[in-house]
């Protein structure tokens, strides 16, 4: 069905009425995921009245749940993924040695800044517009869909066997061969005691699938120069725990509508051990159900490419929270560095985002509305 149908249908649905309150769900409809899509078709219809002018239903672009597109579409994407692992460097000479592509520039600039993007005010907004980039060089490289999504909640109870990650052609590759290894311990910046999850279920290279032979080149940050090229296999260890736990349809449901503010929001979503100790957040959770090399390391993750589509979900996830009550959802909460572990200024809304080379600089108020077409167009269905 057209978009624009769908907007038919769905305000047609709610004619007459000014606001949709947000239902009393069942536990069932929580658990099943049925709230979070109850959910999402709310944001929806409340996103038909925030187009700008160059943004409107017939032009607006949808980003889908990975298991909902057909095998072709995802094949298409997978390969302007491997377009962009085989399409040159854009970084300046000497810049990162380690980046031999475009793909790693996405590592490189990612990794440059996580210090400053992370548990800061402009989390949210600082990833929107990196996956957004990120989907327009898909789209260079001949890719005609949408960055698609992960949500976490169906895999809770075997990440492994997800579409994603089954090892089909039309996934992003498998879990890592299974290495034997204790649980992973998990201790936040300020934190006392350590998050502790189950071991997963690879913890070596990605074996099977379309980025089998995947090479991962930057980071570790351990390393003498992160930027150098450290060439090893793409590792996964995927971790249903880390999903029961931190990232399922429960978690996602209650963020969504137990969050009254940007900061309760966003603290809860990123497990920040100054508001909430002891939780990844959805965030930390997703990330984590991957697990790995790069996947686990916060600097270099997007060496991952589920990267990007655990990433989509984080939108999503705030696209829908902003939706609820947009009027009310366009601040920010935080400061400019990390945990403020460094004092730092606090962020606003007039604050620079800066991708270079990938993207030039915006303002994060340029980002808060993701139909308002200059430059986003897009919702999730």
């Amino acid at each position: 069905m057209m978009l624009r149908q769908v907007f038919t249908v769905c305000l047609t649905t709610v004619l007459g009425i000014h606001a949709i309150s947000i239902p009393q769900f069942e536990q069932f409809a929580i658990d099943s995921g049925l709230a979070v899509t109850g959910l999402n078709g709310i944001a929806l219809v409340n996103s038909a009245s925030k187009f700008g002018q160059s943004c409107n239903p017939s032009n607006v672009k949808v980003r889908r749940e990975w298991r909902t597109l057909s095998k072709s579409q995802r094949r298409e994407f997978i390969a302007a993924v491997k377009c962009l692992a085989s399409s040159l460097s854009i970084l300046a000479p000497g810049q990162a040695a380690g980046a031999k592509s475009l793909f790693d520039d996405f590592v490189f600039v990612h990794m440059n800044q996580t210090m400053f993007i992370h548990n800061t005010g402009n989390f949210l907004t600082w990833h929107r517009y990196f996956i957004h980039v990120y989907e327009q060089k898909l789209q260079a490289c001949g890719y005609r869909g949408t960055l698609p999504y992960w949500d976490w909640g169906f895999d809770a109870e075997s990440p492994r066997d997800s579409p994603v990650f089954d090892g089909s052609d039309t996934s992003l590759g498998s879990d890592g061969e299974f290495v034997p290894h204790p649980g992973l311990e998990i201790l936040f910046p300020g934190a006392t005691e350590p998050i502790v999850l189950a071991p997963g279920t690879g913890g070596g290279c990605v074996f099977a699938g379309p980025f089998a032979n995947f090479t991962i080149r930057l980071g570790p940050i351990s390393q003498p120069d992160p930027t150098a090229d450290n060439s090893r296999c793409l590792k996964r260890d995927m971790n249903a725990d880390s999903i029961k736990r931190f990232a399922s349809f429960r978690n996602t449901t209650d963020l969504i509508v137990q969050s009254q503010t940007i900061q309760s929001f966003q603290t809860t979503m990123e497990g920040d051990p100054r508001f909430v100790p002891g939780s990844l957040g959805v965030h930390g959770g997703g990330h984590f159900a991957i697990g790995g090399d790069p996947g686990s390391d916060p600097f270099i993750s997007p060496g991952d490419p589920a990267f990007y589509l655990h990433h989509s979900q984080i939108d999503r996830v705030y696209w829908i929270w902003q939706m609820l009550d947009f009027e009310n959802r366009q601040g920010v909460f935080g400061t400019n560095f990390m945990l403020d572990l460094i004092p730092s200024a606090n962020t606003t809304v007039d604050d620079i985002i800066d991708l270079s080379p990938l993207a030039g600089p915006i303002k994060i108020k340029e980002l808060m509305n993701t139909v308002s077409g200059s430059p986003l167009c897009y919702v999730y269905l």
